[in-house]
């Protein structure tokens, strides 16, 4: 093999490279001129660079001077940058010197504490001198993530009690863990400045944070409550008003756009980090359920204070209910069977009088329970709101009904979710402010298209699925920019697809390829990521192999997610198996982790009543509804779950994918090309040799 550990296969037909020298702009709107003063920018971006001890790289510079252009120009813009390339301080920079107020939206915990703790402090020192201001900044979350002084000090509304109660004693006693935890609450209220429940440690369960905890519709109101000049939410929100720089989740950005109240500061900018992950959720925001324990949950805690015959039939609604969801199959709902609609029209009907007798109490000047009533009032409004749009059959929704598999014992409930939410972002994500979209995975199949359209974008003025969705015509302008990644992906990592494996099916019993993982981690010598299409899936393969590998097999929920990747991160012969969280959350550069490996494609499940119904809608328009709604899918996974691989310039190992299809099936290019441009093959024999080599020697992969 002369000098090379590997020898090269022929070129991949459709593959793209996504390891550019050059970035790569693909516009696909009016692309507008560049910034008006790119050299000051390069500037700024090198001071910020050299105070973090970085090193500038070609991609980062062209991704700040990118967003300076589409903040001058009012454009929407769309950067793939690779791990590594230094994406935050690449929209940072361009953010801190464009003087208004900006707001940064993350997906995860991780990316908001970094960029408040470490990326805004050292960019604004090292800025400072520069742009002779000093930018302000702050995170901002939703309310329920604050501690509530009034639920500290005065106790919180009881389901299982009348009126208020002590937590600490009625949840089984001070002396229990919820006792012990709602206690420490209390204590850490009189001493943490932010009440922040990220800023609590160690942390508590979420059944002790719900007790000290309100949502929006359960708060008094700032002017109401007699600790509204102490809040924790309110001071959030007013020091993210004074802030230049406000770092928020895609949970609240999406909370701000749908729902008509804005809760975040008006800003001309909006950079949106992680946004591969903006359609889901926004998704799940705007998806709403109506079960049996919810209206009971009301019931209660309507009891003491409203009509008692309007209660009562609320009761009798939620039994009814009850009643026939427990026979109900699951599945998607065209239209709601008649006796299920007078069913669900009952609840809104019963829960609209109460919600009126509420009113009618508060009415006359009843005080002293308003906590009570505000957290009743909170639960009906939701109640109600979730059966006015299921009576309403919209044909932008989509109804099921969904059996909860962990739990047979309860009762089915119905759900209701967007049919699609690019109209939504289109509507109100986009107006009067430049947006920037970044991502380490926004090109699919070599381009932008497909994760554009879904995120209200499209170069033709309408959705990849014809007419819009929701009526509307006008489309932002946007343009895409890669550019690339620094790490040399094909000297870095292999792609390998076990083609002669059968094809997966829907038995998760696959012998054949856990006799290949097995022997691939083998000669990895543990070191591997496993990441499964099901949890199902990846206990079966922890079970079968405990006893045929020499390291330890660490399984999804058999521990908290951060102990899981500390243990796998420090034993370098164990393994790491999970399902959806590993394939986007996991960042463990170095030796630890030379294995990836993947045992299916992980399309949606052909039963999923969302993804088909979207499915369905795409192909009535006459589009390609697998590869517009499955495919996609599959290829944003597919992309992350790779991206685990090669953290670092140092990083070497191996991508395996144990399903045939991504050799053989016509799809296959999309997805390689989705990917890293690792070097790619089908040879078991070669990739068992190359990472027993890579497992020896820490010299780097060669490869001519």
């Amino acid at each position: 093999m002369s000098d090379s550990i590997l020898e090269p296969e022929p070129a991949v037909s459709g593959a793209a490279s996504q390891s550019t020298v050059e970035p790569t702009v693909e516009p696909t709107g009016e692309a507008g001129p560049d910034a008006d003063n790119p050299s000051r920018i390069r500037e700024l971006l090198h001071a910020a660079v050299t105070a973090v001890g970085g090193v500038e790289r070609p991609g980062q510079v062209a991704m700040a001077e990118a967003v300076a252009a589409a903040v001058d120009n009012g454009e929407q813009l769309l950067v793939q940058a690779g791990t590594g390339t230094g994406k935050s301080l690449a929209y940072l920079v361009p953010s801190l010197a464009h003087g208004d107020k900006v707001v940064v939206a993350t997906a995860t915990l991780a990316l908001q504490r970094q960029l408040v703790e470490r990326d805004l402090p050292r960019t604004v020192d090292a800025l400072h001198p520069l742009l002779r201001r000093r930018p302000t900044y702050a995170m901002l979350k939703g309310r329920s993530n604050y501690l509530c002084l009034h639920r500290a000090h005065e106790g919180a509304p009881s389901d299982d009690e009348d009126g208020l109660f002590d937590p600490a004693e009625v949840l089984g006693g001070p002396s229990s863990k919820l006792g012990q935890d709602i206690v420490r609450l209390r204590d850490w209220a009189d001493e943490t400045e932010t009440g922040d429940r990220d800023d609590l440690s160690p942390g508590v369960s979420d059944k002790a944070w719900q007790q000290l905890s309100v949502s929006s519709r359960e708060c008094l109101g700032a002017t109401k409550c007699p600790y509204g000049g102490e809040c924790f939410a309110e001071k959030a929100r007013e020091r993210a008003k004074l802030s230049d720089v406000v770092v928020t989740n895609h949970a609240l950005l999406a909370i701000d756009a749908l729902e008509g109240a804005p809760v975040l500061p008006e800003h001309s900018l909006l950079v949106v980090d992680e946004a591969h992950e903006l359609v889901s959720r926004v998704t799940g925001i705007a998806t709403a359920e109506l079960t049996t324990t919810a209206v009971n949950r009301a019931v209660k805690r309507a009891a003491k204070l409203a009509n008692e015959k309007a209660v009562d039939r609320l009761q009798a609604a939620a039994e009814n209910y009850h009643g026939l969801m427990e026979i109900a199959d699951g599945g998607r709902v065209e239209e709601l069977p008649e006796n299920l609609y007078f069913a669900v029209a009952a609840i809104r009907e019963a829960a609209r009088e109460v919600i009126t007798s509420l009113g009618e109490i508060r009415d006359r000047g009843v005080t002293d329970e308003d906590a009570v009533r505000k957290q009743a009032m909170a639960s009906l409004e939701t109640i109600h709101d979730t059966t006015d749009r299921l009576l309403e059959g919209s044909v932008y929704d989509v109804v099921w009904i969904d059996r909860n598999d962990r739990f047979l014992a309860a009762p089915a409930s119905l759900r209701v979710a967007p049919l699609s939410v690019s109209g939504l972002l289109r509507e109100n994500l986009y107006t009067e402010r430049s947006v920037v979209l970044t991502s380490a995975t926004l090109k699919l199949g070599g381009d932008f298209t497909g994760v554009a359209a879904s995120l209200g974008l499209s170069s033709t003025g309408r959705d990849d699925v014809g007419e819009t969705l929701d009526g509307t015509a006008a489309v932002p302008v946007w343009r895409g920019l890669d550019v690339g990644s620094p790490f040399d992906y094909p000297k870095q990592g292999i792609l390998y697809v076990a083609r002669h494996l059968p094809p997966p099916g829907r038995d998760p019993e696959r012998p054949e390829m856990l006799d290949e993982l097995a022997d691939l981690i083998g000669a990895a010598g543990g070191r591997t990521l496993g990441l499964f299409s099901s949890m199902r899936a990846a206990q079966n393969a922890a079970e079968a192999l405990r006893d045929r590998v020499p390291g330890e097999i660490l399984l999804q929920g058999e521990d908290t997610l951060g102990e899981l990747i500390k243990r796998f991160s420090s034993d370098a012969e164990s393994c790491l198996f999970g399902t959806l969280s590993l394939w986007q959350g996991v960042d463990v550069p170095g030796s630890a982790c030379q294995l990836v490996v993947m045992d299916r494609i992980p399309f949606p499940r052909p039963d999923d009543p969302l993804m088909s119904a979207r499915q369905k809608a795409v192909e009535e328009h006459g589009g390609n509804g697998f590869m517009a709604v499955a495919a996609t899918h599959a290829a944003l996974l597919m992309a992350q779950g790779a991206g685990r691989l090669v953290r670092s310039a140092a990083d070497r190992g191996v991508v395996a994918v144990l399903d045939s299809r991504l050799a053989t099936a016509r799809y296959g290019g999309f997805f390689r090309s989705s990917m890293p441009e690792f070097w790619y093959t089908t040879d078991r024999n070669q990739v068992r040799r190359s990472l027993a080599a890579i497992n020896a020697s820490a010299e780097p992969i060669r490869v001519r």
